[in-house]
């Protein structure tokens, strides 16, 4: 059975593997967009990869534009976008879908992981935890800041 770490996702600029440097660290997966109310998260976010890097956590983002069209912008774009505003530097990939006939295999298996509520991605922001070994930990509604105590007690466990 695959993990999180073997699936193929090419990053922003272009690396062609993701995933794969950051095997053995607890991940917390985030389908993101610059254009939705929930978009603020992205500071918390960056606070709390930022404060836990050091111990072998990483935010990975995936720029989806499949809700109310709020990710239209080129790699580029969301790059200098997240860089600018948020001072994001946790790592980002390139657009994907999240959903429907054209997505991503990596969404496929954590949306019908045994561990996550099963089924389609709501809208952006949604999150999954991710534990050292790969296998997804917990999944957290959009409304889920990083900041959120459930989600903390499930990384610190992880950690």
């Amino acid at each position: 059975m695959p993990t999180f770490f073997d699936f193929r996702v090419t990053g922003i600029a272009g690396e062609p593997d993701l995933l794969g440097p950051l095997r053995d660290h607890v991940v917390l997966a985030v389908n993101v967009a610059s254009r939705c109310g929930y978009t603020p998260q992205y500071r918390a976010l960056q606070r709390l990869y930022e404060e836990t890097a050091d111990h072998g956590f990483v935010v990975v983002g995936f720029p989806c534009n499949q809700f109310g069209a709020q990710e239209p912008g080129t790699e580029l774009e969301i790059q200098e976008f997240c860089a600018r505003r948020y001072g994001v530097s946790f790592p980002l990939a390139a657009k994907i879908e999240v959903n429907g006939p054209g997505r991503h295999p990596l969404y496929a298996w954590l949306t019908t992981s045994p561990k996550a509520q099963q089924g389609d991605i709501e809208w952006n922001f949604e999150k999954f935890l991710i534990g050292r070994e790969g296998a997804v930990i917990r999944r957290y509604p959009s409304a889920t800041p990083a900041t959120d105590s459930g989600l903390l007690t499930d990384l610190a466990a992880a950690l």
